[in-house]
């Protein structure tokens, strides 16, 4: 909780100090590169403000639609390094973990066709919502997402979400 805390008070702090517009301002080409790495960022809870920020700071000076473009590739990027961590080492994890606990019940609601579907499904609606989106990237790596599947969803969800944001930011310049 607290490095939340600390991410929100980094924002405020990059915005009352004109870091952000300062920074912007002396890197004319670097919209690209910022946005990207923005984007990098919007994904985790941790750096989500911060990364925020910089958007609606870049999206006030830069076509929205290039801004969303740019950022919601960074957030795929972020978000699949996050899916491939969650598929590949915490499904390994948890099946251990069950599988010496013994709870047949939750080894059968994993192999029901309404999780196959339904879980992937509620992943995606926690991505395009302001919670966190490692639990949605949790929810779709432990549904065994293929990754030709989440990478137009991830990329989809982020550029709608960024997009949201910068034209919101645009709006109340």
């Amino acid at each position: 909780m607290g490095i939340i805390v600390f991410s929100i008070f980094v924002a405020v702090v990059l915005v009352k100090t004109g870091a952000v517009e300062y920074l912007l301002a002396n890197a004319e080409g670097s919209k690209f590169l910022g946005s990207f790495l923005a984007g990098l960022f919007f994904v985790s809870i941790f750096t989500v403000v911060p990364a925020a920020v910089v958007l609606i700071e870049i999206a006030k000076i830069n076509p929205v639609w290039e801004v969303a473009l740019i950022g919601g590739a960074g957030a795929l990027a972020g978000d699949f390094i996050i899916f491939q961590f969650v598929r590949d080492n915490l499904v390994a994890d948890i099946r251990w973990l069950v599988q010496k606990t013994k709870q047949e019940r939750l080894v059968s609601i994993f192999h029901l066709k309404l999780f196959r579907w339904l879980v992937p499904f509620v992943g995606a609606l926690v991505i395009a919502s302001p919670l966190p989106d490692e639990i949605g990237l949790a929810m779709m790596g432990l549904s065994k997402m293929k990754t030709a599947a989440f990478i137009p969803v991830s990329f989809l969800l982020n550029f709608l979400g960024i997009l949201i944001i910068g034209l919101m930011a645009k709006l109340l310049i």
